[in-house]
């Protein structure tokens, strides 16, 4: 598995594993309670490997700022997504100083914080660096 396979449905709490393409959408699986759900063609459907976070010079990619947040909490829990604004935007200016705070919204923060917890308690953190080896090698698999 890789983070490109890794997906957040909007409108759906958590994250998502795909397992496969169906007639009218794709089947998808939480990755934390393993039920797994159809989503329709028409839901908006990002691979975490496409995210990438506002910044006041070039966009961050999602996974840059998850492996900031892994160095920051030693692959530990991060705070709670539920925590007071304050503490999230002090976080997130911690990891990431030069954030976009005019576009990066508090909800953008809260699932950014989110998604680590989920990844860190599935152990799944470890596709963060996968990733890199993945793009490597299937270039030379293409054709």
């Amino acid at each position: 598995m890789t983070l490109k396979e890794i997906l957040a449905v909007s409108g759906q709490p958590g994250l998502y594993k795909l397992v496969a393409s169906a007639k009218r959408g794709i089947i998808v699986e939480n990755i934390e309670t393993k039920k797994r759900v159809s989503v329709a063609a028409s839901a908006k459907v990002s691979s975490l490997n496409d995210i990438a976070i506002f910044t006041t010079g070039e966009d961050k990619p999602l996974v840059e700022v998850l492996k900031l947040f892994r160095e920051k909490f030693f692959s530990g829990q991060a705070i709670s997504h539920k925590s007071d604004e304050k503490q999230l935007r002090a976080l997130f200016v911690e990891i990431l100083p030069d954030y976009d705070q005019d576009r990066v919204y508090l909800s953008d923060i809260k699932k950014v914080v989110q998604w680590y917890n989920l990844l860190q308690a599935t152990d799944l953190l470890h596709l963060l660096d996968v990733k890199e080896e993945t793009a490597s090698g299937s270039e030379s698999d293409n054709k």
